[in-house]
Protein backbone atom coordinates (compact mmCIF):
# COMPACT_ATOMS: atom_id res chain seq x y z
CA UNK A 1 0.00 0.00 0.00
CA UNK A 2 1.68 3.58 -1.37
CA UNK A 3 1.13 6.32 0.88
CA UNK A 4 -0.41 9.75 -0.64
CA UNK A 5 2.09 12.70 -0.56
CA UNK A 6 0.43 15.89 0.14
CA UNK A 7 0.38 18.40 -3.05
CA UNK A 8 0.15 22.43 -2.24
CA UNK A 9 -1.58 24.20 -4.97
CA UNK A 10 -0.29 27.27 -4.40
CA UNK A 11 3.77 26.94 -4.30
CA UNK A 12 5.96 30.15 -3.51
CA UNK A 13 7.69 29.89 -6.63
CA UNK A 14 7.73 33.63 -7.69
CA UNK A 15 8.40 36.81 -5.54
CA UNK A 16 5.57 39.00 -4.66
CA UNK A 17 4.47 41.20 -7.56
CA UNK A 18 5.08 38.62 -10.25
CA UNK A 19 3.13 37.98 -12.96
CA UNK A 20 2.37 34.33 -14.46
CA UNK A 21 0.21 33.70 -17.01
CA UNK A 22 -0.38 30.14 -18.60
CA UNK A 23 -2.33 28.50 -21.07
CA UNK A 24 -4.17 28.79 -24.21
CA UNK A 25 -6.47 31.24 -23.06
CA UNK A 26 -4.32 33.32 -20.86
CA UNK A 27 -1.45 33.54 -22.73
CA UNK A 28 -1.54 32.62 -26.38
CA UNK A 29 -4.91 34.45 -27.38
CA UNK A 30 -3.84 36.99 -25.36
CA UNK A 31 -0.52 37.36 -27.23
CA UNK A 32 -2.19 37.24 -30.54
CA UNK A 33 -5.24 40.00 -29.31
CA UNK A 34 -2.50 42.16 -28.42
CA UNK A 35 -0.77 41.96 -31.80
CA UNK A 36 -4.58 42.17 -33.67
CA UNK A 37 -4.68 45.48 -31.97
CA UNK A 38 -1.54 46.69 -33.28
CA UNK A 39 -2.23 45.37 -37.20
CA UNK A 40 -5.70 47.03 -36.52
CA UNK A 41 -3.57 50.33 -35.65
CA UNK A 42 -1.85 50.78 -39.02
CA UNK A 43 -3.98 49.02 -41.31
CA UNK A 44 -6.28 52.14 -42.32
CA UNK A 45 -2.96 53.53 -43.41
CA UNK A 46 -1.87 51.29 -45.50
CA UNK A 47 -1.79 51.75 -49.08
CA UNK A 48 -1.65 54.95 -51.46
CA UNK A 49 -5.39 55.83 -49.74
CA UNK A 50 -4.03 55.06 -46.25
CA UNK A 51 -5.20 57.76 -43.76
CA UNK A 52 -2.85 59.81 -41.93
CA UNK A 53 -2.30 59.20 -37.32
CA UNK A 54 -1.74 62.26 -35.50
CA UNK A 55 0.33 61.58 -32.82
CA UNK A 56 1.94 63.61 -29.77
CA UNK A 57 4.88 61.56 -28.69
CA UNK A 58 6.24 61.63 -25.18
CA UNK A 59 8.30 65.03 -25.13
CA UNK A 60 5.16 66.82 -26.55
CA UNK A 61 6.38 66.54 -30.43
CA UNK A 62 3.32 66.44 -33.00
CA UNK A 63 3.37 63.74 -36.23
CA UNK A 64 0.80 63.63 -39.15
CA UNK A 65 1.78 60.61 -41.05
CA UNK A 66 1.05 57.30 -42.66
CA UNK A 67 4.23 56.06 -42.41
CA UNK A 68 4.00 52.63 -40.42
CA UNK A 69 7.92 53.45 -39.38
CA UNK A 70 7.45 56.32 -37.48
CA UNK A 71 3.99 55.38 -35.85
CA UNK A 72 5.62 52.19 -34.65
CA UNK A 73 8.73 54.38 -33.70
CA UNK A 74 7.38 57.24 -31.41
CA UNK A 75 4.47 55.39 -29.82
CA UNK A 76 5.33 53.53 -26.41
CA UNK A 77 4.47 49.73 -27.25
CA UNK A 78 4.81 47.73 -23.80
CA UNK A 79 2.65 44.48 -24.65
CA UNK A 80 5.33 42.03 -25.00
CA UNK A 81 4.24 40.21 -27.60
CA UNK A 82 3.28 43.24 -29.42
CA UNK A 83 6.87 44.21 -29.23
CA UNK A 84 7.76 41.42 -31.40
CA UNK A 85 6.30 42.97 -33.93
CA UNK A 86 7.50 46.28 -33.44
CA UNK A 87 11.24 44.69 -33.77
CA UNK A 88 10.44 42.59 -37.15
CA UNK A 89 9.36 45.96 -38.47
CA UNK A 90 12.29 48.18 -37.19
CA UNK A 91 14.63 45.21 -38.37
CA UNK A 92 12.80 45.27 -42.46
CA UNK A 93 12.99 49.30 -41.85
CA UNK A 94 17.09 48.81 -41.59
CA UNK A 95 17.13 46.67 -44.04
CA UNK A 96 15.10 48.00 -46.51
CA UNK A 97 13.74 50.89 -45.93
CA UNK A 98 10.64 50.17 -46.60
CA UNK A 99 7.51 47.78 -46.60
CA UNK A 100 7.28 48.16 -42.64
CA UNK A 101 3.21 48.51 -42.75
CA UNK A 102 3.28 44.91 -44.92
CA UNK A 103 4.96 43.05 -41.54
CA UNK A 104 2.39 44.89 -39.11
CA UNK A 105 -0.67 43.71 -41.50
CA UNK A 106 0.45 40.10 -42.48
CA UNK A 107 1.87 39.10 -39.22
CA UNK A 108 -1.45 40.36 -37.80
CA UNK A 109 -3.63 38.38 -39.95
CA UNK A 110 -1.69 35.12 -39.80
CA UNK A 111 -2.18 35.39 -35.78
CA UNK A 112 -5.84 36.18 -36.76
CA UNK A 113 -5.85 32.96 -38.98
CA UNK A 114 -4.44 30.89 -36.39
CA UNK A 115 -6.80 31.89 -33.30
CA UNK A 116 -9.41 30.72 -35.27
CA UNK A 117 -7.81 27.13 -35.99
CA UNK A 118 -6.75 27.04 -32.08
CA UNK A 119 -10.54 27.35 -31.17
CA UNK A 120 -11.44 24.71 -33.41
CA UNK A 121 -8.73 22.65 -31.58
CA UNK A 122 -5.44 22.09 -33.33
CA UNK A 123 -2.58 22.96 -31.37
CA UNK A 124 0.51 25.93 -31.76
CA UNK A 125 2.69 22.60 -32.87
CA UNK A 126 -0.05 21.84 -35.57
CA UNK A 127 0.06 25.14 -37.24
CA UNK A 128 3.53 26.51 -36.87
CA UNK A 129 4.92 23.53 -39.41
CA UNK A 130 2.39 24.55 -41.88
CA UNK A 131 2.85 28.89 -41.17
CA UNK A 132 6.76 27.86 -42.08
CA UNK A 133 6.13 25.42 -45.24
CA UNK A 134 3.65 28.02 -46.98
CA UNK A 135 6.54 30.27 -46.09
CA UNK A 136 9.00 28.38 -48.03
CA UNK A 137 6.24 27.70 -51.00
CA UNK A 138 5.98 31.60 -51.19
CA UNK A 139 9.48 32.59 -51.21
CA UNK A 140 10.15 30.29 -54.14
CA UNK A 141 6.99 31.44 -56.19
CA UNK A 142 7.61 34.55 -55.68
CA UNK A 143 11.55 34.25 -57.63
CA UNK A 144 9.18 32.91 -60.43
CA UNK A 145 7.26 36.46 -60.05
CA UNK A 146 9.58 38.62 -61.30
CA UNK A 147 8.70 40.54 -64.89
CA UNK A 148 10.62 43.10 -64.50
CA UNK A 149 13.96 44.43 -63.49
CA UNK A 150 15.91 47.51 -63.28
CA UNK A 151 17.01 48.38 -66.98
CA UNK A 152 20.76 49.45 -66.89
CA UNK A 153 22.16 52.09 -67.33
CA UNK A 154 20.02 54.11 -65.16
CA UNK A 155 18.36 56.83 -66.59
CA UNK A 156 16.42 59.64 -64.74
CA UNK A 157 13.25 58.69 -66.49
CA UNK A 158 13.77 54.86 -65.61
CA UNK A 159 15.01 55.42 -61.82
CA UNK A 160 11.73 57.66 -61.82
CA UNK A 161 9.98 55.18 -63.06
CA UNK A 162 10.48 52.15 -60.78
CA UNK A 163 10.70 54.78 -58.14
CA UNK A 164 7.35 56.02 -58.61
CA UNK A 165 5.16 52.95 -56.70
CA UNK A 166 6.73 53.00 -53.72
CA UNK A 167 6.47 56.99 -53.29
CA UNK A 168 3.54 56.52 -53.83
CA UNK A 169 2.25 54.71 -51.26
CA UNK A 170 3.31 57.25 -49.21
CA UNK A 171 2.72 60.77 -51.37
CA UNK A 172 -0.41 59.73 -53.71
CA UNK A 173 -0.48 62.31 -56.35
CA UNK A 174 2.97 64.02 -55.87
CA UNK A 175 5.00 60.71 -57.00
CA UNK A 176 6.30 62.35 -60.18
CA UNK A 177 7.91 65.40 -58.85
CA UNK A 178 9.36 63.62 -55.70
CA UNK A 179 10.73 60.23 -58.01
CA UNK A 180 12.17 62.68 -60.24
CA UNK A 181 14.20 64.34 -57.88
CA UNK A 182 15.15 61.52 -55.98
CA UNK A 183 15.93 60.05 -59.39
CA UNK A 184 18.31 63.63 -60.45
CA UNK A 185 19.83 63.61 -56.56
CA UNK A 186 20.77 59.83 -56.72
CA UNK A 187 22.55 59.70 -60.76
CA UNK A 188 24.61 62.97 -59.46
CA UNK A 189 26.49 60.99 -56.72
CA UNK A 190 26.34 57.74 -58.29
CA UNK A 191 29.27 56.23 -57.69
CA UNK A 192 31.17 54.85 -61.25
CA UNK A 193 30.26 51.09 -59.49
CA UNK A 194 26.94 51.73 -58.64
CA UNK A 195 26.54 48.87 -55.68
CA UNK A 196 28.76 51.63 -53.45
CA UNK A 197 25.96 53.95 -53.61
CA UNK A 198 25.91 55.11 -49.79
CA UNK A 199 21.89 56.77 -48.88
CA UNK A 200 23.92 59.05 -46.90
CA UNK A 201 25.27 61.20 -49.74
CA UNK A 202 21.49 62.26 -50.22
CA UNK A 203 20.35 64.72 -47.93
CA UNK A 204 17.29 66.92 -47.44
CA UNK A 205 16.61 70.47 -46.39
CA UNK A 206 13.67 71.82 -45.56
CA UNK A 207 12.49 74.89 -46.20
CA UNK A 208 9.28 76.50 -45.10
CA UNK A 209 7.22 78.16 -47.69
CA UNK A 210 6.19 77.36 -51.67
CA UNK A 211 5.04 74.18 -52.85
CA UNK A 212 6.44 71.05 -53.80
CA UNK A 213 6.92 72.48 -57.56
CA UNK A 214 9.57 74.68 -56.11
CA UNK A 215 11.77 72.07 -54.77
CA UNK A 216 15.25 71.83 -56.56
CA UNK A 217 18.18 69.75 -56.36
CA UNK A 218 21.43 71.41 -55.69
CA UNK A 219 24.50 68.91 -55.96
CA UNK A 220 26.12 69.38 -53.05
CA UNK A 221 25.97 69.97 -48.96
CA UNK A 222 23.44 72.75 -48.05
CA UNK A 223 22.76 74.58 -44.88
CA UNK A 224 19.83 76.32 -44.55
CA UNK A 225 21.31 79.73 -43.42
CA UNK A 226 23.94 82.48 -44.79
CA UNK A 227 27.57 82.68 -43.00
CA UNK A 228 28.20 84.61 -40.49
CA UNK A 229 30.96 87.39 -42.00
CA UNK A 230 31.42 89.06 -44.68
CA UNK A 231 32.96 86.42 -46.93
CA UNK A 232 30.32 84.86 -48.92
CA UNK A 233 32.25 82.42 -51.14
CA UNK A 234 35.89 80.79 -51.95
CA UNK A 235 37.02 77.90 -54.29
CA UNK A 236 39.56 74.99 -53.50
CA UNK A 237 39.54 76.26 -50.08
CA UNK A 238 41.10 74.38 -47.02
CA UNK A 239 38.73 74.14 -44.11
CA UNK A 240 38.62 73.83 -40.26
CA UNK A 241 35.84 72.63 -38.31
CA UNK A 242 35.72 73.52 -34.36
CA UNK A 243 33.74 72.07 -32.02
CA UNK A 244 34.09 74.46 -29.54
CA UNK A 245 32.89 78.14 -29.38
CA UNK A 246 35.04 80.49 -31.24
CA UNK A 247 35.69 83.21 -28.27
CA UNK A 248 37.93 84.36 -25.61
CA UNK A 249 39.19 81.36 -23.63
CA UNK A 250 37.04 81.02 -20.65
CA UNK A 251 38.73 81.03 -17.20
CA UNK A 252 38.12 78.27 -14.65
CA UNK A 253 37.68 80.73 -11.83
CA UNK A 254 35.56 83.68 -10.93
CA UNK A 255 37.83 86.96 -10.09
CA UNK A 256 37.21 90.76 -9.21
CA UNK A 257 39.23 93.59 -11.25
CA UNK A 258 39.67 96.74 -9.72
CA UNK A 259 39.54 99.74 -12.54
CA UNK A 260 40.70 103.14 -11.07
CA UNK A 261 40.40 105.28 -14.61
CA UNK A 262 39.09 104.55 -18.13
CA UNK A 263 42.78 104.11 -19.17
CA UNK A 264 42.92 100.65 -17.31
CA UNK A 265 39.53 99.68 -18.81
CA UNK A 266 40.80 100.01 -21.93
CA UNK A 267 43.94 98.11 -21.48
CA UNK A 268 42.43 95.20 -19.85
CA UNK A 269 40.73 93.62 -22.79
CA UNK A 270 44.00 94.26 -24.96
CA UNK A 271 46.18 90.92 -23.99
CA UNK A 272 43.70 88.95 -25.03
CA UNK A 273 42.52 90.78 -28.02
CA UNK A 274 46.15 90.73 -28.97
CA UNK A 275 46.09 86.69 -28.23
CA UNK A 276 42.51 86.29 -29.62
CA UNK A 277 44.23 88.07 -33.25
CA UNK A 278 47.71 86.10 -32.96
CA UNK A 279 45.44 82.77 -33.29
CA UNK A 280 43.03 83.77 -36.12
CA UNK A 281 46.46 84.75 -37.53
CA UNK A 282 47.93 81.66 -37.49
CA UNK A 283 45.13 79.89 -38.38
CA UNK A 284 44.99 82.20 -41.66
CA UNK A 285 48.72 81.50 -42.10
CA UNK A 286 48.20 77.36 -42.25
CA UNK A 287 46.24 78.59 -45.24
CA UNK A 288 42.48 77.77 -44.16
CA UNK A 289 39.80 80.31 -45.75
CA UNK A 290 37.06 78.62 -44.32
CA UNK A 291 35.72 77.51 -40.75
CA UNK A 292 32.95 75.48 -39.71
CA UNK A 293 31.85 76.15 -36.19
CA UNK A 294 30.26 73.51 -34.24
CA UNK A 295 28.84 76.15 -31.50
CA UNK A 296 28.88 79.88 -31.54
CA UNK A 297 31.61 82.58 -33.01
CA UNK A 298 32.00 85.62 -30.88
CA UNK A 299 31.98 89.67 -32.65
CA UNK A 300 35.36 89.75 -31.43
CA UNK A 301 36.30 86.33 -33.52
CA UNK A 302 34.02 87.54 -36.47
CA UNK A 303 35.87 90.76 -36.91
CA UNK A 304 39.59 88.93 -37.08
CA UNK A 305 38.39 86.03 -39.18
CA UNK A 306 36.29 89.12 -41.99
CA UNK A 307 39.74 91.12 -41.54
CA UNK A 308 41.87 87.63 -42.76
CA UNK A 309 39.03 87.05 -45.34
CA UNK A 310 38.17 83.66 -43.48
CA UNK A 311 34.65 82.60 -44.63
CA UNK A 312 32.58 81.31 -41.10
CA UNK A 313 29.53 79.32 -40.96
CA UNK A 314 27.28 77.96 -37.88
CA UNK A 315 26.40 74.65 -38.26
CA UNK A 316 25.03 73.66 -34.92
CA UNK A 317 23.71 70.05 -35.90
CA UNK A 318 26.39 67.71 -34.56
CA UNK A 319 25.36 65.10 -36.98
CA UNK A 320 25.04 67.37 -39.70
CA UNK A 321 28.72 68.48 -38.67
CA UNK A 322 29.83 64.58 -38.43
CA UNK A 323 28.60 64.26 -41.80
CA UNK A 324 30.52 67.89 -43.39
CA UNK A 325 33.41 66.20 -41.67
CA UNK A 326 33.34 63.06 -43.58
CA UNK A 327 32.69 65.08 -47.11
CA UNK A 328 35.59 67.51 -46.50
CA UNK A 329 37.40 64.93 -44.78
CA UNK A 330 38.37 67.36 -41.74
CA UNK A 331 39.30 66.01 -38.06
CA UNK A 332 36.77 68.17 -35.64
CA UNK A 333 39.09 69.94 -33.06
CA UNK A 334 38.05 70.56 -29.54
CA UNK A 335 40.54 73.50 -28.98
CA UNK A 336 41.09 76.80 -31.16
CA UNK A 337 44.10 77.26 -32.70
CA UNK A 338 45.88 76.09 -36.24
CA UNK A 339 44.94 72.89 -37.51
CA UNK A 340 47.80 70.22 -38.40
CA UNK A 341 47.72 69.25 -42.51
CA UNK A 342 46.34 66.10 -41.46
CA UNK A 343 43.28 67.77 -39.09
CA UNK A 344 42.62 70.00 -42.21
CA UNK A 345 39.81 69.19 -44.92
CA UNK A 346 38.93 70.54 -48.93
CA UNK A 347 36.64 71.73 -50.43
CA UNK A 348 35.87 72.72 -53.78
CA UNK A 349 33.04 75.36 -53.87
CA UNK A 350 31.68 77.20 -50.45
CA UNK A 351 29.18 79.52 -52.00
CA UNK A 352 25.90 81.13 -50.83
CA UNK A 353 22.87 81.28 -53.03
CA UNK A 354 19.41 81.90 -52.98
CA UNK A 355 16.58 79.32 -53.08
CA UNK A 356 12.87 81.03 -52.54
CA UNK A 357 13.75 84.10 -50.98
CA UNK A 358 15.97 82.26 -48.39
CA UNK A 359 19.77 82.37 -48.51
CA UNK A 360 21.23 78.76 -48.16
CA UNK A 361 25.21 78.08 -48.10
CA UNK A 362 26.43 75.23 -50.36
CA UNK A 363 29.38 73.02 -49.94
CA UNK A 364 30.36 71.27 -53.03
CA UNK A 365 32.70 68.69 -53.74
CA UNK A 366 33.79 68.06 -57.26
CA UNK A 367 34.04 64.64 -58.76
CA UNK A 368 37.76 63.37 -59.82
CA UNK A 369 38.40 65.31 -63.44
CA UNK A 370 35.30 67.86 -63.26
CA UNK A 371 37.24 71.23 -63.76
CA UNK A 372 33.44 73.41 -62.85
CA UNK A 373 30.10 72.66 -62.35
CA UNK A 374 27.36 73.45 -64.94
CA UNK A 375 23.89 73.53 -63.35
CA UNK A 376 22.62 72.60 -67.20
CA UNK A 377 24.70 70.01 -67.82
CA UNK A 378 24.44 65.91 -67.05
CA UNK A 379 27.62 65.22 -66.83
CA UNK A 380 28.82 67.40 -63.57
CA UNK A 381 28.65 65.04 -60.47
CA UNK A 382 29.64 65.65 -57.48
CA UNK A 383 30.11 63.60 -54.08
CA UNK A 384 26.97 64.83 -52.34
CA UNK A 385 23.68 66.04 -53.12
CA UNK A 386 20.78 67.60 -51.28
CA UNK A 387 17.35 67.16 -52.48
CA UNK A 388 15.66 71.18 -51.02
CA UNK A 389 12.42 70.38 -50.19
CA UNK A 390 9.52 73.38 -50.15
CA UNK A 391 6.40 73.34 -48.20
CA UNK A 392 3.62 75.32 -46.56
CA UNK A 393 4.18 73.64 -42.89
CA UNK A 394 6.69 71.87 -40.91
CA UNK A 395 4.58 68.54 -40.88
CA UNK A 396 4.08 68.39 -44.32
CA UNK A 397 8.15 69.30 -45.06
CA UNK A 398 8.83 65.88 -42.06
CA UNK A 399 5.89 63.95 -44.51
CA UNK A 400 7.84 64.65 -47.98
CA UNK A 401 11.15 64.18 -46.27
CA UNK A 402 9.94 60.38 -44.84
CA UNK A 403 8.82 59.85 -48.23
CA UNK A 404 12.03 61.18 -49.93
CA UNK A 405 13.60 59.25 -47.44
CA UNK A 406 12.19 55.75 -48.10
CA UNK A 407 12.09 56.03 -52.17
CA UNK A 408 16.32 56.73 -51.25
CA UNK A 409 16.37 53.40 -49.47
CA UNK A 410 13.71 51.60 -52.02
CA UNK A 411 16.92 52.82 -54.46
CA UNK A 412 19.30 51.35 -52.83
CA UNK A 413 17.95 47.89 -52.72
CA UNK A 414 17.03 47.58 -56.72
CA UNK A 415 20.80 48.58 -57.38
CA UNK A 416 21.52 45.17 -55.13
CA UNK A 417 18.68 43.55 -56.63
CA UNK A 418 17.05 44.99 -59.39
CA UNK A 419 13.99 42.51 -59.97
CA UNK A 420 10.38 43.53 -59.32
CA UNK A 421 7.00 41.84 -58.99
CA UNK A 422 3.38 42.99 -60.13
CA UNK A 423 2.04 45.20 -57.68
CA UNK A 424 -1.26 46.74 -56.23
CA UNK A 425 -1.54 43.75 -54.58
CA UNK A 426 -1.33 41.48 -57.42
CA UNK A 427 1.52 39.36 -56.51
CA UNK A 428 0.05 38.71 -53.27
CA UNK A 429 -2.93 37.36 -54.71
CA UNK A 430 -0.86 35.23 -57.02
CA UNK A 431 1.05 34.20 -54.14
CA UNK A 432 -2.25 33.48 -52.07
CA UNK A 433 -3.53 31.16 -55.05
CA UNK A 434 -0.43 28.99 -55.40
CA UNK A 435 0.18 28.10 -51.90
CA UNK A 436 -3.17 27.36 -51.49
CA UNK A 437 -3.24 25.00 -54.84
CA UNK A 438 0.00 24.00 -52.46
CA UNK A 439 -1.47 22.78 -49.23
CA UNK A 440 -4.40 21.27 -50.74
CA UNK A 441 -1.76 18.60 -51.59
CA UNK A 442 -0.67 18.67 -48.38
CA UNK A 443 -1.38 15.15 -45.91
CA UNK A 444 -2.23 16.41 -42.08
CA UNK A 445 -2.47 18.73 -39.52
CA UNK A 446 -0.13 21.01 -41.07
CA UNK A 447 -2.60 21.61 -44.37
CA UNK A 448 -4.44 24.08 -42.20
CA UNK A 449 -1.38 26.24 -41.28
CA UNK A 450 -0.78 26.18 -45.14
CA UNK A 451 -4.22 27.45 -46.45
CA UNK A 452 -4.82 29.73 -43.61
CA UNK A 453 -1.48 31.43 -44.73
CA UNK A 454 -2.58 31.88 -48.21
CA UNK A 455 -6.04 33.11 -46.74
CA UNK A 456 -3.78 35.59 -44.80
CA UNK A 457 -1.95 36.92 -47.82
CA UNK A 458 -5.72 37.64 -49.22
CA UNK A 459 -5.31 40.52 -46.84
CA UNK A 460 -2.99 43.25 -48.32
CA UNK A 461 -5.31 43.44 -52.01
CA UNK A 462 -8.71 43.80 -49.50
CA UNK A 463 -7.31 46.39 -47.65
CA UNK A 464 -6.28 48.52 -50.48
CA UNK A 465 -9.36 48.30 -51.88
CA UNK A 466 -11.08 48.98 -48.40
CA UNK A 467 -9.02 52.12 -47.73
CA UNK A 468 -9.81 53.39 -51.90
CA UNK A 469 -13.31 52.94 -51.77
CA UNK A 470 -14.98 51.54 -48.44
CA UNK A 471 -15.23 48.53 -46.60
CA UNK A 472 -18.32 47.17 -48.47
CA UNK A 473 -15.94 46.74 -51.94
CA UNK A 474 -12.83 45.10 -50.86
CA UNK A 475 -14.26 41.50 -50.74
CA UNK A 476 -15.88 42.25 -53.95
CA UNK A 477 -12.73 43.15 -55.73
CA UNK A 478 -10.86 40.36 -54.32
CA UNK A 479 -13.28 38.20 -55.90
CA UNK A 480 -12.91 39.91 -59.43
CA UNK A 481 -8.63 39.53 -59.03
CA UNK A 482 -9.62 35.86 -58.25
CA UNK A 483 -11.35 34.76 -61.34
CA UNK A 484 -8.44 36.90 -63.17
CA UNK A 485 -6.02 35.23 -61.54
CA UNK A 486 -7.25 31.79 -62.23
CA UNK A 487 -7.45 32.70 -66.02
CA UNK A 488 -4.44 32.09 -68.26
CA UNK A 489 -1.87 34.90 -67.84
CA UNK A 490 -3.91 37.00 -64.94
CA UNK A 491 -0.47 36.91 -62.65
CA UNK A 492 -0.24 40.98 -63.05
CA UNK A 493 -4.03 42.26 -61.70
CA UNK A 494 -4.51 44.12 -59.14
CA UNK A 495 -6.43 46.66 -57.62
CA UNK A 496 -7.20 49.56 -59.14
CA UNK A 497 -7.31 52.67 -55.98
CA UNK A 498 -9.08 54.68 -58.55
CA UNK A 499 -12.14 52.51 -59.63
CA UNK A 500 -12.19 53.66 -62.85
CA UNK A 501 -14.21 50.10 -64.33
CA UNK A 502 -14.15 47.44 -61.69
CA UNK A 503 -11.62 48.18 -59.54
CA UNK A 504 -9.41 45.95 -60.85
CA UNK A 505 -6.17 46.91 -63.18
CA UNK A 506 -3.16 45.35 -64.77
CA UNK A 507 -0.18 46.08 -62.94
CA UNK A 508 2.31 45.86 -65.83
CA UNK A 509 0.35 47.64 -68.32
CA UNK A 510 0.33 50.08 -65.40
CA UNK A 511 4.16 49.65 -64.66
CA UNK A 512 2.83 49.34 -61.20
CA UNK A 513 6.02 47.19 -59.17
CA UNK A 514 7.31 46.17 -56.25
CA UNK A 515 10.61 45.35 -55.00
CA UNK A 516 11.03 41.62 -54.94
CA UNK A 517 13.55 41.65 -52.34
CA UNK A 518 11.69 43.97 -50.05
CA UNK A 519 8.52 41.80 -50.32
CA UNK A 520 10.43 38.56 -49.84
CA UNK A 521 12.31 40.02 -46.16
CA UNK A 522 8.85 41.10 -45.59
CA UNK A 523 6.94 37.88 -45.88
CA UNK A 524 10.10 36.23 -44.42
CA UNK A 525 10.17 38.48 -41.22
CA UNK A 526 6.36 38.53 -40.69
CA UNK A 527 6.16 34.62 -40.68
CA UNK A 528 8.81 34.72 -38.11
CA UNK A 529 7.30 37.52 -35.41
CA UNK A 530 3.66 35.19 -35.95
CA UNK A 531 5.75 31.72 -35.29
CA UNK A 532 7.40 33.42 -32.21
CA UNK A 533 4.14 35.07 -30.76
CA UNK A 534 2.33 31.20 -31.60
CA UNK A 535 5.50 29.04 -29.99
CA UNK A 536 4.57 30.88 -26.60
CA UNK A 537 2.55 29.39 -24.39
CA UNK A 538 3.40 31.32 -20.69
CA UNK A 539 4.28 35.01 -19.91
CA UNK A 540 6.50 35.77 -16.88
CA UNK A 541 6.25 39.20 -15.79
CA UNK A 542 8.73 40.77 -12.88
CA UNK A 543 7.48 42.90 -10.79
CA UNK A 544 8.78 46.58 -12.29
CA UNK A 545 11.35 48.56 -10.35
CA UNK A 546 10.41 51.14 -8.08
CA UNK A 547 8.38 51.96 -5.34
CA UNK A 548 4.56 52.44 -5.28
CA UNK A 549 3.39 55.10 -6.74
CA UNK A 550 1.88 57.66 -4.30
CA UNK A 551 -1.32 59.52 -4.75
CA UNK A 552 -1.41 63.16 -4.53
CA UNK A 553 -2.94 64.45 -1.96
CA UNK A 554 -5.67 67.51 -2.25
CA UNK A 555 -4.03 70.03 0.06
CA UNK A 556 -0.65 71.87 0.20
CA UNK A 557 2.61 69.36 1.12
CA UNK A 558 3.04 71.60 3.99
CA UNK A 559 0.08 71.23 5.83
CA UNK A 560 -0.14 69.60 9.02
CA UNK A 561 -2.72 66.85 9.13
Amino acid sequence: MSLKVPKSNNLPIFKDGYKYLQGLDEAVLRNIEAVTELSNLVRTSFGPNGRNKLIVNHLGKLFVTSDAATIIREIEVVHPAAKLLVMASQAQEAEMGDATNLILILAGELLKKSENLLIMGLKPADIIPGYELACQKALAELEKLSTFSLPTPMTPSTLAAALKPAIASKQYGFEEPLAALIAEAALAVMPTNPRNFNVDNVRVVKIMGGSLSASRVVQGMVFGRSPEGTVQQAKKAKVAVFTSPLDIAQTETKGTVLMKNAQEMLNFTTGEEKHLEMVISQIAASGVSVIIGGSSVSELVLHYMNRHNIAVLKVLSKFDLRRLCRVVNATPLARMGPPTPEEMGYVDVFETVEIGGDRVTVLRQLVDGDEGFDPTSTSSRTKTATIVLRGATANRLDDLERAVDDGVNVLKGLIKDGRMVPGAGAAEVELARRVDSYGAGIKGLPQHGVRAFASALECVPRILAQNAMGGAQGNEVLSRLWAKHEAAGGEAWGVDIENETDGTLDSSASKIYDSLASKAWAIRLATEAAVSVLNVDSIIMSKPAGGPKVPQQAGNWDEDD
